[in-house]
């Protein structure tokens, strides 16, 4: 999932270089979406690891 992020995220800065605004946005926030649920299921996975 973090590499579908960072795909994410690269596409947006490549979008955002070229100028598609709206491309990049869509692209930011779905890299950021991305993101937060991999922060979520490590910590769950950690959490549970040491339980």
């Amino acid at each position: 999932m973090l590499n579908w992020a960072i795909i994410f995220l690269i596409i947006a800065l490549v979008a955002a270089v070229l100028g598609f605004g709206g491309v990049a946005g869509a692209a930011t926030n779905i890299a950021y979406i991305l993101f937060v649920i991999f922060i979520v299921l490590a910590i769950i996975a950690f959490v549970r690891g040491r339980a």
